[in-house]
């Protein structure tokens, strides 16, 4: 590998772990937090309501940013700010100090999210990006199912806030090495093409980020999440339905003012991408189909089956092993099969995963429950890998970052889609929803993995060599100039 790519590698997968480990270790920590800082239940949920609403609201427009001032420099200010508010809420005081340092940490995360795909996009040749994604995956994997031991281990040892101690170091680490490394070529290259476009276009600064674009989509992604959030809370209905009306209205508003900007936010050039949105399409139905299941199969091996955490972590152990060794072999499988192919049969596997465990009674044995686990993995891995190779290498290079906004924003909110949608589920059977033969939740989260379906089918059939310009950017003929 190129000597100036390994450090830009390295602060992408590092990046990315930290974030996912971080998600996981807090749901161990919460318990401890709120028992030290006498808080109530509402208050704690807020530690991940407030985090979670923050990045989904503020993923795209940090994508711009990185568009515009640099990929490498976005993602610096946004690690070591994660590691300024990490080390904040290991020493906060109370619960309320707590929740506003993690809404920053959000807004921190959300910096740091886009960057890790738009750093690799500027750094690697289109037909060597699928390999840094399926590293980065494998990564991303391994930290999500090591988050609860590890959280396990620290909190029964050194206490909660041990927890937030644990993403200081690599943050700060990898913020500092992002300052340190040099500029890639193409984003520098890229950079100059947004100032070029600065001066022959009026009104340029603060108006060349769209921020009324930038406060509208903040507001219908933020309502969206809390709105989906709320659901899943006992009682919680129908204030999460409001939440969830003032974000189609925002969506609406901001639609009309998009097609009216002269610099719109989300450039028409990368909506007119087939495969960016077929790719972002894929991996929010798939990760709402996922989480969704493995929060059904949860209380299912916890409640029913009455298995302690430990041996339900052991139970969906396949899951997590598929993804970190799947994760390399998708690359090859791409080259050899294509992308459409390729996504397809990941978005198939997964639905089957989801059907099978849809089918399992209340004595199903581990060997059902980690066969359908093992389906899971495999086909999420190989539908995310691929859906985001698509999604970052088919982006026009100057809206690298809004495609890594658009993928992250997915992947942040499929998640509370999907578990909105099981919590719904599981109230209308309350007797036996939790057994999955007998409830409805498995059943509609297969028809929401098989959504995916005809969005993979929608990527190109085969992988793009070299660095062909991409079809959905400006010709040459025209006058050279970016949307910003």
């Amino acid at each position: 590998m190129n000597r100036s790519r390994t450090p830009v590698l390295a602060c992408s997968v590092v990046g990315a772990a930290v974030v996912a480990l971080d998600g996981t270790v807090l749901t161990v920590a919460q318990p401890a937090l709120q028992r030290d800082l006498h808080a109530d239940v509402g208050q704690v949920q807020w530690t991940g309501t407030g985090y979670l609403v923050a990045v989904a609201s503020l993923l795209v427009l940090a994508g711009r940013l990185g568009d515009r001032h640099g990929h490498r420099r976005t993602f610096a200010v946004g690690a070591l700010g994660f590691a300024l508010a990490s080390a904040g809420v290991a020493l906060a005081p109370a619960i309320g100090a707590v929740i506003a340092l993690r809404v920053l940490q959000g807004v921190c995360g959300a910096l740091l999210q886009p960057a890790t795909l738009g750093m690799l996009r500027t750094a690697f040749p289109p037909d060597r990006l699928a390999t840094p994604i399926a590293v980065r995956t494998a990564v991303i994997g391994l930290a999500a199912a090591a988050g609860p031991l590890v959280g396990g281990a620290l909190v029964s040892a050194y206490g909660w806030r041990s927890v937030f101690l644990l993403s200081v170091p690599p943050t700060l680490a990898i913020g500092l090495l992002a300052l340190a490394t040099r500029e890639p070529v193409a984003e520098a290259r890229d950079r100059k093409a947004y100032d070029r476009a600065a001066h022959e276009l009026p009104a340029p600064g603060l108006t060349a980020l769209d921020p009324a674009g930038a406060l509208l989509l903040a507001v219908a992604l933020g309502l969206l999440v809390h709105g989906l959030v709320e659901t899943a809370r006992p009682g919680g209905i129908g204030s999460g339905a409001l939440a969830c009306a003032g974000a189609v209205v925002a969506a609406i508003a901001l639609a009309r003012h998009e097609r009216r900007a002269a610099r719109p936010l989300l450039p028409p050039e990368l909506l007119r991408s087939v495969p960016v949105v077929a790719g972002v399409a894929a991996l929010l139905a798939a990760s709402a189909a996922l989480f969704g299941s493995l929060f059904v199969a949860t209380y299912f091996l916890q409640d029913v089956q009455r298995l302690d955490p430990l041996a339900c972590a052991l139970r969906v152990l396949p899951l997590a092993l598929l993804m970190v060794l799947g994760a390399p072999l998708c690359p090859p499988l791409q080259r050899r099969f294509g992308p459409r192919r390729t996504a397809t049969a990941g978005a198939a596997l997964l639905t089957l995963g989801v059907l099978l465990l849809s089918r399992l009674d209340a004595t199903a044995g581990a060997l059902p429950v980690g066969g359908c686990a093992a389906l899971l993995g495999a086909g999420f891995v190989t539908l995310m890998v691929t859906a985001t190779s698509v999604v970052v290498h088919r982006a026009p290079e100057a809206h690298a970052g809004v495609a890594g906004g658009l993928q992250q924003t997915a992947m942040n909110v499929g998640p509370a889609l999907g578990v909105a949608t099981a919590t719904l589920l599981l109230a209308l059977v309350p007797d036996g929803g939790f057994v999955p033969a007998r409830g409805a939740a498995l059943p509609a989260l297969a028809a929401i993995a098989a959504l995916a379906l005809p969005a993979a089918l929608a990527l190109p059939r085969t992988a793009r060599r070299g660095t062909r310009p991409d079809p959905a950017a400006p010709r040459s003929g025209r006058r050279s100039c970016v949307r910003s």
